[in-house]
């Protein structure tokens, strides 16, 4: 029982860490300039699944060990190799000799969608640590 719930932490975390990544994204949406010189560029979250990938692996080991290493976990942060988009400005400090500025390569509504995403399978991991642990309450009283 205490498998499921770890499972549904893991995936609360990785999406957690993901809507921060795409709250930084849509943060950085005009920044022109970066330590690293040029525009922002726009972060992805990489998932990896922990332990056993397929059912039958987690099946054996269960019967065997009585132990699942489940969940998913934050595996690395890419860059978007994406082109930078160019915007005509030549008042803008950035900009180049024709007068074009780069700009970050977020789209907002992409952000807005990834975000909505996360949001949405944030709950789903909730639905399923609250529908464990309602499990575990009713077998606590079926014992009474």
């Amino acid at each position: 029982m205490l498998d499921s719930l770890n499972i549904s932490a893991s995936g609360l975390t990785a999406q957690r860490f993901r809507m921060d990544i795409i709250s930084e994204n849509i943060a950085n949406i005009d920044t022109t300039r970066t330590e690293s010189g040029g525009p922002y560029k726009r972060k992805m979250v990489v998932f990896t699944s922990k332990g056993q990938s397929n059912f039958k692996d987690i099946l054996v080991n269960n019967l065997k060990e009585h132990e699942i290493n489940g969940g998913v976990e934050v595996s690395q942060i890419m860059d978007d190799e994406s082109e930078f988009k160019l915007v005509y400005d030549p008042e803008h400090p950035d900009a180049d000799n024709n007068g074009y500025v780069s700009m970050p390569n977020v789209d907002t509504l992409k952000e807005t969608v990834d975000m909505m995403e996360a949001y949405r399978a944030y709950q789903a991991n909730i639905t399923a640590l609250n529908t464990a642990k309602q499990m575990a309450v009713k077998a606590l009283e079926i014992g009474r």
